[in-house]
């Protein structure tokens, strides 16, 4: 438990010094915002500073701080460690610097950001790849609680109905301006997020049966999963997720103030994070064992392990948490996806989305092509998921690095290519040795993704020195 409490002020204490500095290192001024300058009434629209963090909450979390929690968790409590300095040092970082680059772009998605910082081939790239990523993430996020409401209610209601339901909701929320139903409704199931991690947290304390265990540095998965690099994919969302670098612009065109940032888009990640904190916890005390857990995922799958813990530890309140929780919070992160999509569709068309025809061109082949999606396997999409997800973040990173070397920001850049160093690695070695990849062994796929990671620290390394010499 001690080692629980620690990780907390950890990441307590990464928001106000590591991320003061990352906040220093990017310099926000006093320039007008997208809100303020474009303020078109669909998409660009001032929010204040509180609504405006409960949303980015709610748009980067849905469950995978939940469920990627749980699942990292089978690796046994060495996960703390990622989710803490994962965030501190990489993930609120990429969400900070993506956010802010976009608004000093006017509300620019991430790929085309890349194509201003990294080149015209990185923008198609960068556009195709996000786009995937986006219908896979929405695709997940429809699947996983229209499976929960199926289990809840009438047999004749079934799972492809439901699915048919919250599709219907995603058309509106994604044609609609921001400030209707998003602008409404996502702060207040913010708050019902935090509620639910700060009441398990809690539990965990009150009740005496339940032991977090200390952080030891022993790979504990029960199927001998190597925590190189599986459980730095496994749990993304509340460490480092590329998700966030195309939700972050969404709320770039929402801050009334650069100077926003810092607890808009870092503190949304912290908060995050510490909400992952809990549920690894809660998994491995509740359950009282990796062993446990993972056979308890295997059977009852994510959502039913956070049914179960929530209803156990809290009673009938807490089975209502839950199902919020785990209905309510996917479907919330699944609708801006569509809704990011549909913004990096327009920027690429040029079709002017203020007129809801255009939108409509845009979002109806989107949530149809999502509709097809959902007739495959849930784990399937997971994992290709989770590992674009992982590969999303690596380039965000490298985009934010090639800003700051852009703005002479001369070594003060590492800020960013540390991480973006780090997460390289990971991409490459995970799809080199998984079964959804290349299958190959990891005398193979460990060199491999240490030589990719180190040829792009030197490549950062080099056109940092030419900048300088510019200069």
């Amino acid at each position: 438990m001690i080692s629980f409490l620690v990780a907390l002020l950890v990441l307590l204490a990464g928001f106000f010094l590591y991320g003061k500095l990352t906040e220093k290192v990017f310099g926000p001024d006093d320039r007008k915002t997208p809100a303020i300058e474009i303020n078109d009434g669909v998409d660009c629209v001032p929010m204040k500073t509180w609504k405006a963090v409960l949303i980015q909450l709610l748009n980067i979390a849905g469950t995978g701080p939940i469920f990627g929690a749980l699942m990292g968790a089978c690796f046994g409590p060495v996960v703390f460690l990622w989710i803490v300095f994962g965030s501190i040092l990489g993930g609120a970082v990429h969400d900070y610097m993506s956010g802010m680059i976009s608004c000093r772009n006017k509300g620019a998605s991430i790929a085309e950001l890349s194509g201003i910082y990294l080149g015209k081939p990185a923008l198609y790239i960068m556009r195709i790849f996000s786009i995937l990523l986006l219908l896979l993430t929405g695709t997940v996020f429809v699947t996983s609680p229209a499976s929960l409401i199926a289990n809840l209610t009438p047999s004749f209601l079934s799972n492809g109905f439901w699915i048919v339901v919250i599709l219907i909701y995603y058309v509106l929320a994604t044609l609609l301006p921001i400030d209707k139903v998003i602008g409404k409704l996502y702060p207040i199931f913010g708050v019902i997020l935090i509620v639910m991690a700060v009441s398990i947290g809690g539990a965990m304390f009150v009740i005496p049966k339940y032991h977090i265990p200390e952080l030891v540095l022993a790979d504990l998965h029960p199927d001998n999963l190597p925590i190189w690099p599986f459980m730095f994919i496994t749990v993304a969302c509340g460490a480092i997720s590329g998700f966030h670098a195309t939700q972050s612009p969404m709320i770039a065109k929402c801050i009334t103030s650069e100077k926003e940032g810092h607890t808009v888009f870092y503190g949304a990640m912290i908060i995050e994070s510490v909400i992952a904190l809990v549920w690894a916890a809660a998994g491995v005390a509740f359950y009282g064992g990796t062993q446990m857990l993972n056979d308890a995922l295997t059977l009852a799958g994510q959502s039913g392990v956070v049914y179960e813990i929530s209803k156990t530890m809290l009673g009938n309140v807490g089975g209502v948490l839950a199902v919020i929780g785990v209905v309510v919070c996917p479907i919330t992160s699944g609708d801006t996806a569509f809704r990011s999509a549909r913004l990096i569709l327009a920027e690429w068309t040029k079709l002017d989305q203020k007129k809801i025809v255009n939108r409509l061109i845009i979002t109806i082949p989107l949530l149809g092509i999502g509709a097809v999606l959902t007739q495959l396997d849930f784990n399937v999409l997971w994992r290709y998921f989770s590992w674009s997800n992982q590969t999303l973040a690596m380039i965000s990173l490298w985009v934010a690095t090639a800003y700051l070397i852009k703005e002479g920001k001369k070594w003060k850049s590492l800020i960013t290519a540390l991480p973006a160093t780090f997460m390289s690695a990971v991409s490459l070695t995970y799809i080199m040795m998984a079964k959804e990849g290349l299958k190959l062994s990891k005398t193979i796929s460990y060199p491999a993704g240490l030589i990719f990671a180190l040829t792009l620290f030197v490549i950062y390394v080099v056109m940092s020195i030419k900048k300088i010499k510019q200069k």
